[in-house]
């Protein structure tokens, strides 16, 4: 069939057109900032070639299991669990090619190309996400701990003014509480209605809701350091402490000799947002059981909307079966006592009274909260807890202009490149050096078709592999060339020439060739991002390479041969 001229033309045809659908343009919106700070999205026409991190911007981050406050049992299995939750999260955020990978056997790297705000990124990849309801110290075991707790601190030796020096030496500045996000989940909703619910909505306790620390009974008349800094909340196991002293109430609390004492089956946590009074902030601080009666590990989904009713941000979630039953039982023996929601160790608004058993399904209120900031939150929940912390131990952010400076760059190179073996070739074999500069170009085109096709993403190591592929290409032509020329030293006629050239050459482009492929097959295999791409490439500019050199310049041969018949001793080789 491919002795036929016309096939040939019709199957080069074909690929033509292939390649220039798979790279019609397409539009791209991306956001530009301003010399005044604003942001503005313009949209823009691009070849349809997906470009990596290092060419169109983007956040690379390797991330490693945070040991800080306990070693992890099985750290490879760890690793392996939040290589998977991380995946999920990063597949709901909507990333255009992204890498995920475990690399060695404690570190994630991840990278996402494109990303207009790298902060909600690194947010949503680092977020623990670990969801559990806990019922509140309803019979006051830490407050009648607190004596206790002071005489123990007072023997450590331990003073207001000592910790608040220490917080101040290893901060750098006053104790006060670290910035947490503004979001914060209101109360549970769920259940069937009631007098006291409407819509599955739990009712917050009226005098809860009238909260004032103001008027809050303190507990100064305690003799200690710890009790004069607490303030008496309006339901039990709820206190307050004033914003400015929250980084020294939580160093006592850590303090081995509060530990040693803390109630059994008691914990405490910290609320996620401050409340003003007046003209001070203060921080709630919650006792709780420790057990909590469910954990986010039956959550089997959750979506996030708008209250049409109160305009505020909701998730709603919805539990297995399994954890269905487990949570309406529990919700039921607990009928007007107080839960707490505690997300990533902490306390997500006032905890709200159990009105009635709560089923397989309920609704998180998210009160100042955002509407992104409520799918945040339901994206992690989705995806599921992280197995463990993790810490951000190396961060690299590309920029938009240094991408596409990059590209600049590599497009500058590559020409370069190709006029340079351009005029090499035309210098040394004339006309045929320009058959094979022809079908150089076709193979130009159908290297960035195939990538495109393919959906492969474009790196700057990857166009040095393309860079790489053209070299190859024509390494191939001065092979068959010089073939093709050692026939006609011979005394062989120009048709027969140009057979026997091709077919003696064949045998060594086919094995360097089939040997570079494997090679970058292995690159892509075991190899990281940069590698990958450039693998990627190679592989494909490879294969476009032994197409145009054997298939296209044997093609564009046959169509000289057979418009100068009569003149076939002007061929220069």
């Amino acid at each position: 069939m491919f002795d036929n001229l016309k096939a040939r033309l019709a199957l080069i045809g074909l690929l033509i057109v292939l390649s220039i659908v798979a790279l019609w343009p397409r539009q791209v919106t991306t956001r530009v900032q301003h010399p005044d700070g604003s942001m503005a999205d313009t949209t823009v026409r691009k070849l349809n070639i997906r470009e990596g991190l290092d060419l169109q911007g983007g956040i690379h981050l390797a991330l490693e299991l945070d040991e800080s406050r306990g070693a992890v049992a099985n750290r490879s299995n760890a690793i392996d669990r939040a290589l998977t939750v991380i995946r999920t999260r990063i597949d709901e955020f909507g990333v255009s090619e992204p890498l995920v990978q475990k690399q060695g056997d404690s570190r994630i790297v991840v990278e996402l190309a494109g990303i207009a705000d790298p902060a909600r990124a690194r947010e949503i990849v680092q977020r623990s996400a670990f969801l559990e309801f806990q019922m509140m110290d309803k019979d006051g075991l830490f407050r009648q701990a607190i004596p206790g707790l002071d005489r123990a601190l007072t023997a450590a030796g331990v003073t207001e003014a000592g910790i608040g020096r220490q917080v101040a030496d290893s901060t750098g500045r006053a104790a006060t509480a670290p910035h947490t996000p503004s979001s914060a989940v209101e109360q549970i909703l769920g259940g069937q209605p009631s007098p006291d619910t409407a819509k599955g909505h739990t009712k917050r306790d009226s005098t809860a809701a009238r909260r004032d620390t103001s008027h809050a009974d303190s507990l100064s008349a305690l003799t200690g350091p710890l009790s004069p800094l607490l303030f008496q909340g309006t339901m039990p196991g709820e206190y307050y402490v004033a914003e400015e002293k929250v980084a020294v109430v939580d160093h006592m609390l850590r303090h081995p000799a509060v530990d040693r004492l803390m109630p059994r089956g008691i914990v405490w946590r910290w609320g996620a947002e401050a409340v003003s009074r007046g003209a001070r902030a203060f921080r709630a601080l919650y006792a709780m059981q420790e057990r909590p009666i469910m954990t986010g590990e039956y959550l089997i989904d959750a979506t996030a909307r708008l209250d049409p009713i109160y305009n505020q941000a909701v998730v709603d979630f919805q539990l297995s079966r399994r954890g269905g039953r487990i949570f309406e039982r529990e919700t039921g023996r607990h009928v007007g006592d107080n839960m707490a929601i505690v997300l990533d160790g902490k306390v997500q608004s006032q905890p709200p009274v159990i009105r009635n058993q709560i089923g397989s399904r309920g609704q998180i209120e998210l009160g100042s909260a955002s509407l992104q900031e409520a799918q945040d939150l339901a994206l992690v929940l989705k995806a599921g807890a992280l197995p463990a912390p993790l810490q951000i131990v190396d961060e690299s952010t590309v920029g938009p202009s240094l991408g596409a400076d990059s590209i600049r760059k590599g497009i500058i190179a590559g020409l370069v490149g190709v006029l340079l073996v351009v005029t090499i070739m035309v210098s040394i074999y004339r006309l045929s050096g320009l058959l094979a500069v022809a079908a150089l170009a076709l193979y130009v085109l159908f290297t960035l078709g195939g990538l495109a096709a393919l959906g492969a993403t474009l790196t700057l190591p990857g166009m040095a592999g393309f860079a790489l592929s053209i070299g190859i290409a024509v390494d191939a032509n001065v092979l068959i060339f010089e073939r093709i020329r050692e026939e006609m030293l011979h005394g062989k006629s120009i048709p027969r020439a140009i057979d026997e050239g091709f077919r003696m050459a064949m045998s060594a482009i086919v094995d360097s060739n089939v040997s570079t492929i494997l090679t970058a097959a292995f690159l892509f295999q075991f190899g990281t991002g940069p590698v990958k791409g450039f693998a990627v490439t190679l592989i494909l500019g490879i294969m476009a390479s032994m197409i145009t050199a054997i298939f296209v310049t044997r093609t564009f041969f046959m169509i000289y041969l057979a418009r100068k018949q009569q003149q076939l001793t002007t061929l220069s080789i």
